[in-house]
């Protein structure tokens, strides 16, 4: 049964590349990305065996082993089942033994390139005690063992996040909150950082602590070994098993659970006479379409997450500004970041169709033109795109004490905010790409099929970029040579190429919309 497992796994990917080229391609860059951070991990684990000592190369191991176990704990839950090829639901109604769907669940793991960088990269730190053979072979044994807990560990939290908080909304929730310190990481990590002295003394000690642990104790016994510590070597390798041990054992119990007990599918009671934005748009075709948008904005994790991420980035970039240019910058930086973090909301629709999935079919079906398509949708967006910019430039303008700068923030504001709607109402209706079904993690990402979505957004970016660069130029003239009229004029600009974008976005889409609608819908049904 464990063999037959690993032969669907491998079944399953062979079939899935042979689905789209670019998902071959996708794979193909993914495996070069791989080898190429294995190509640097092992010169670098060979260079610092030779310059440093034990010390130094448990230290360096132990702290990028406990960093990558820590990381294969935190993608599960930002990603809500990453690379579920073998989602154990699947065997819900097939009497596998509980110990063969375990043995072939975690070994199936291994079977891709996140897994096999994994192994190769854990199994690889016995580069690093290249001069002390024993040290050596210990580390291939430990590797193995650490690469199987990450496994493991990504498994059981999976599996535990499934079976104890079965609620969609509090998956969608958590998974989305997540994202506030990852955004974030930059200054955390600066901030804490900022408050650590010496890190001569500070990282050998937390290598010292974190082999004692859960999370480093695999990576500290070659270390032990090396320096002839055998005693602590044992009980570092105690800790490891006994880890290995609970966290199979907490795998086990939620599996057990998710298997016997069913989804969370709601059910509760709803009060009629609500029709939430549907009342706030006219009742047209173009307002209904807005409406229904608009409320995916607020209840569908995957737009709400967006949402919560677009405010974060004018932050992000404003802690980058202040780094090189000093507090000064905090305001003009915050008041042009705005527009930045209006383009991605507006940019967000290019995905809509994609979004919908069959639920696009209701447009085809009820005979909804292109233009009110491609208008309601991008009602939807503006009426959250265009205030959150409009609410970053005048914060700058007053943190920065210069209200000169606003009537060019806010030029830039509609400039990009026009550029990402009518760039976006065109791409939505010429490509769709693979994206999280209905229900499913905003996070969530399917092996190799992400390359041909990386060039559409690039190209979107890029596009937007160069729409929005005579408002951008008209407000650097104006900081350089400190002439107002040119802030203005930026504004004039903004105004005018925004609603020149808009239109000519919409109208192009609306055509490519009525002429594609029955191959759009046929894409996006094909993955369900």
């Amino acid at each position: 049964m464990v063999a037959h497992l690993l032969r669907l796994k491998l079944a399953l990917l062979r079939n899935s590349l042979k689905r789209s080229p670019w998902q071959l391609v996708g794979l193909i860059f993914a495996a070069l990305y791989g080898l190429g951070v294995l190509g640097m991990l092992l010169v670098g684990l060979g260079f610092a065996g030779s310059v440093g000592d034990a010390e130094f190369v448990g230290m360096v191991i132990v702290l990028a082993g406990s960093a990558l176990l820590v990381g294969w704990l935190i993608i599960p839950v930002l990603a809500s089942g990453l690379d579920m090829t073998l989602d154990p639901a699947r065997f819900v109604t097939y009497s596998i033994p509980m110990k063969q769907l375990l043995t072939g669940l975690a070994l199936s793991s291994f079977i891709g390139v996140p897994g096999v960088v994994t192994l190769v990269a854990a199994m690889g730190t016995a580069v690093g005690w290249w001069r002390y053979p024993g040290a050596a072979a210990a580390a291939l044994i430990c590797g193995a063992l650490g690469a199987l807990t990450c496994i493991i560990a990504s498994r059981a939290i999976t599996a535990a996040s499934t079976s104890l908080a079965s609620s969609r909304r509090f998956k969608d929730v958590s998974g989305i909150v997540v994202l506030v310190p990852l955004m974030l990481m930059g200054p955390i990590i600066a901030g804490v950082t900022s408050g650590i002295s010496d890190f001569s003394v500070y990282l050998p000690q937390l290598a010292t602590t974190l082999s004692w642990t859960p999370l480093g104790a695999v990576w500290g016994v070659p270390a032990d070994i090396a320096v002839g510590a055998w005693g602590p070597a044992g009980l570092k390798l105690l800790i490891a098993l006994a880890t290995l041990a609970v966290l199979t054992w907490v795998w086990k119990l939620c599996l057990v659970k998710a298997l016997v007990t069913p989804a969370f599918s709601g059910g509760g009671r709803r009060t009629a006479g609500k029709l939430g934005f549907f009342v706030r748009f006219p009742q047209t075709p173009t307002g209904a379409v807005a409406a229904r948008c608009l409320t995916y904005w607020f209840r569908d994790p995957r737009y709400s997450a967006g949402l919560l991420i677009a405010p974060l980035i004018p932050l992000v970039m404003v802690f980058g500004g202040t780094q090189a240019a000093g507090l000064e910058a905090v305001g003009p930086i915050l008041s042009y970041a705005g527009a930045f973090a209006a383009f991605m909301v507006a940019w967000s629709i290019s995905a809509d169709i994609s979004y919908d999935n069959t639920a696009f079919a209701l447009h085809l079906a009820t005979g909804v033109s292109g233009k009110a398509d491609r208008t309601g949708r991008v009602m939807a967006a503006a009426v959250l795109a265009l205030p959150l910019g409009l609410l970053f430039a005048v914060a700058g303008s007053v943190v920065a004490g210069d209200w000169q700068i606003l009537p060019g923030a806010l030029g830039l504001v509609l400039g990009a905010t026009g550029a990402g709607l009518g760039l976006a109402s065109v791409f939505s209706s010429r490509f769709t790409m693979v994206v999280p079904l209905p229900g499913e993690s905003p996070m969530k990402s399917k092996p190799g099929n992400n390359f041909a979505t990386v060039l559409i957004q690039l190209s979107g970016f890029a596009g937007a970029g160069v729409l929005a660069a005579p408002v951008a130029v008209l407000i650097i003239i104006g900081a350089v040579a400190h002439l107002p009229l040119f802030f203005w004029l930026a504004l004039v600009a903004g105004v005018g190429l925004g609603a020149l974008y808009v239109f000519f976005g919409i109208r192009m889409g609306a055509e490519q919309y009525n002429k594609r609608g029955p191959e759009l819908l046929q894409a996006v049904s094909v993955d369900r």
